[in-house]
């Protein structure tokens, strides 16, 4: 066996990644499946993509195996796993046995909507990989060691030492965006900096010297920022006007939460920033105007948090495709020292900063967090 391999699991797409095994790997492919259930695609960038039927987890990672043997010359010799929720336990990347699963089972609840399709890419890669090293990754962990402050909640402390608390999310991206920082901007990297992962899903990050502060994502992954398909910050009476008022089951609201809203839910459209961009309907516009306010002022907050700001770096697709998103979202932060090059940002350059603090476009790279990992792991 040789290689590592690394699998990122949603409900309804695997991408995974293959790296040679060194200690900066080198990646040798890249690609995912999409559509897991009737009609399955494997795509490869840059190569081919394949009809593969029906599919699920197991048969999907089953699929993968076909296509990067190959390239591995046999097994993986490490598998890295994204999971989003390492609840109170985990702060740190870990090797996947009988007794880390279970634990892992306990914080579905925690994340419906993506951990159990992690969990079950990993069943799947043991079953199809026994004798490979299986590595978690947690989207939770680089947000571990935040102040007390910022990572409690004003109820009754015994619910926080059971560990409802703020976790924060998207932490695999964070992890990648310190290290660019670090290797290419090390005087930024050392100071007071806002990371925006503005995706389907969308997170804001408050970093001190390389270290997360705050995050505007809290003990779930709807927290915080209206994204795609979920709503980010409401008021908890919200829900139990939806439950007493409205006779909404708790099912019900979840799905609604998590599925319906955000931006498909105010757009009544899509949640895809392209098309609502494109789009001539006043929802569509109303819509991108409620993102932009919930990010300029969630910037507002986490500078607060921070003491002020050296520089804010966007990632993700909307973050890192959406020149009329970010500059929007700069437009009158000039008290904050941030100024936006609008010839630069169109080019969607790595630098679109005119002002006193940085303005940085970073693509992301969680996958290489994960393979990066698997090797640590499997050099002792």
């Amino acid at each position: 066996m040789s290689g590592i391999l690394t699998l990122n699991a949603g409900s309804s797409s695997i991408k995974f990644g293959v790296y040679s095994e060194a200690a900066e790997p080198e990646l040798l492919m890249v690609g995912q499946i999409d559509n897991l259930g009737p009609a399955a695609k494997l795509v490869i960038k840059g190569s081919e993509t394949r009809d593969l039927g029906h599919a699920d987890h197991a048969s999907g990672v089953r699929a993968i195996l076909d296509v990067v043997e190959p390239v591995l010359k046999g097994a993986p010799k490490g598998v890295g796993h994204r999971i989003v929720h390492g609840g109170k336990s985990y702060g740190a990347p870990v090797v996947l046995d009988a007794g880390v699963m279970e634990q892992l089972e306990a914080f579905v609840p925690l994340a419906p909507l993506h951990q159990p399709h992690n969990l079950a890419a990993v069943r799947a890669a043991q079953t199809a990989f026994p004798d490979a090293v299986q590595v978690g990754c947690f989207d939770t962990a680089f947000h571990k060691g935040h102040p007390f402050v910022n990572d409690t909640f004003a109820l009754p402390r015994r619910f926080y030492e059971e560990g409802v608390r703020r976790y924060g999310f998207h932490g695999l991206s964070y992890d990648y965006i310190h290290s660019v920082l670090a290797r290419d901007y090390p005087d930024l990297h050392a100071g007071r900096v806002i990371v925006a992962h503005l995706g389907n899903g969308a997170s804001m990050c408050a970093m001190d010297g390389g270290c997360s502060v705050g995050s505007t994502m809290g003990f779930s992954a709807l927290d915080g920022l209206p994204m795609g398909t979920r709503c980010g910050q409401l008021d908890p009476g919200v829900l139990l006007y939806l439950l007493e008022q409205k006779g909404m089951s708790a099912s019900e609201i979840s799905t609604m939460l998590y599925t319906e809203s955000g931006l498909k839910g105010m757009s009544e459209n899509t949640n895809d920033m392209r098309v609502l961009l494109a789009s001539e309907d006043p929802k569509a516009a109303e819509a991108i105007d409620y993102y932009v306010f919930r990010i300029r002022r969630e910037i507002g907050a986490l500078a607060a948090v921070l003491g002020g700001l050296d520089g804010i770096v966007f990632c993700g697709g909307v973050g890192e495709n959406a020149a009329p998103i970010r500059e929007r979202v700069i437009q009158g932060l000039g008290f904050l020292g941030l100024e936006i090059d609008a010839a630069a940002n169109a080019d969607s350059a790595a630098d679109i900063g005119a002002g006193a603090a940085k303005i940085l476009v970073i693509p992301t790279d969680e996958e290489r967090v994960i393979a990066r990992s698997v090797a640590r792991q499997m050099g002792g």
